[in-house]
């Protein structure tokens, strides 16, 4: 298989949820030549995902940066990942996955003011060559409870009415996205029943979000695959 893009021919995504995977993106990375291949935190060693030299995606998951007392396996992967990003390797995070960015990178990641479920468009900032630009006036997903403080040297790409740093980079090299843009229409009732009890206990109108994923996310997958297009070209490897 060949890529038209200057990168190993396998892009490795690290799951730490079993529905929260690629989804819309998977697609895109097909119809640009690459095979995924997924590892499972937690019960996969995940040394050769982080230490790959090709694209890395960190995604979405209910735990916390913080919690590594509880599940152990974060205090490794955090110690992967430091070594990946000081390597300038092609990163990407999604939700946990940025969070776990922002710590790696010496930032703090803190349980937050407020729960944010629920589809809104994100204020997208000016700053030059915005990846995030495709997204403007594009409904996201947020689902999230904590947040971080931007790590040194980053540059700030777009806030959300609840929380300041929604995403961010770092070079051209390392995207970290709080907010989910792979999102699937079909496969979202999945995340409605993984997560029933934080939906429950947000007092989350289920069927108001089931109804807002239906109308939202096609809209959002046309723009989420340009921007993917956009940051996998700009990749200096």
């Amino acid at each position: 298989m060949h890529n038209a893009i200057n990168l190993p021919d396998t892009i490795y995504a690290v799951q730490h949820s079993a529905f929260e995977d690629l989804g819309t993106l998977e697609d895109t990375f097909y119809q640009l030549g690459f095979r995924v291949r997924y590892f499972e935190a937690g019960v996969d060693d995940l040394t050769q995902a982080y230490q790959h030299n090709g694209l890395t995606i960190i995604l979405g998951g209910p735990i916390g940066v913080y919690e590594t007392h509880d599940y152990p396996f974060l205090q490794n992967e955090i110690d992967l990942l430091k070594v990946r990003l000081k390597n300038n390797l092609p990163t990407l995070g999604i939700c946990l996955g940025a969070q776990l960015i922002a710590h790696a990178l010496g930032a703090q990641v803190y349980t937050g003011h407020a729960k944010e479920i629920g589809w809104s468009a994100l204020k997208i900032l000016p700053t030059e060559n915005n990846l995030l630009s495709t997204l403007t006036d594009i409904s996201v997903l947020h689902w999230h409870g904590d947040t971080f403080h931007l790590p040194e040297n980053a540059t700030l790409l777009a806030s959300s009415y609840v929380y300041p740093n929604q995403a961010f980079h770092v070079g051209k090299n390392i995207l970290a996205l709080q907010f989910h843009l792979e999102v699937e229409t079909q496969r979202m009732e999945k995340w409605l029943i993984g997560h029933t009890v934080e939906l429950r206990q947000a007092e989350i109108d289920i069927p108001k979000l089931r109804a807002e994923n239906l109308e939202y996310a096609p809209i959002l997958a046309s723009s989420a695959q340009r921007l993917i297009q956009n940051f996998m070209y700009q990749l200096e490897i």
